[in-house]
């Protein structure tokens, strides 16, 4: 019998039994080992509040904390989310994880460089 996935689906190679979870969406039991799990990190402060809590605060670099929060879907809330995509059988089978984009602090948008700006190419 041919195996659509190497792990089955699963990360729990070796233990007989993982424990359920509930879905953070819909609240469906899966196994612990095959929900997929993310973390969304707020503020805990929203942003129109943070400024009034900067300038009434007594500390002049004190950073509010952040919110932590584990999120833990079954398979059909994460694709149909988008926390996950469906994947062609050949890309199933790269195993290292997406390059990751982070926004560069420095940068301007609209900057030099970007879509409309002194270097643009002109059609």
């Amino acid at each position: 019998m041919t195996k659509k996935r190497r792990n089955g689906g699963r990360n729990k190679h070796g233990r007989g039994h993982t424990p359920a979870i509930r879905c953070s969406n819909c609240a469906r039991c899966v196994p612990k080992d095959k929900a997929i799990k993310r973390f969304q990190v707020r503020n805990m402060v929203e942003a129109g509040c943070q400024r009034d809590m900067r300038d009434a605060s007594v500390f002049d670099s004190y950073t509010l904390p952040k919110l932590y929060m584990k999120l833990q879907y079954c398979c059909s809330c994460a694709i149909h989310s988008r926390v996950v995509r469906v994947r062609s059988v050949t890309n199933r089978k790269i195993r290292e994880p997406p390059p990751r984009f982070r926004p560069r602090t420095g940068d301007k948008p609209g900057g030099a460089g970007g879509a409309g700006g002194p270097g643009a190419a002109k059609k």
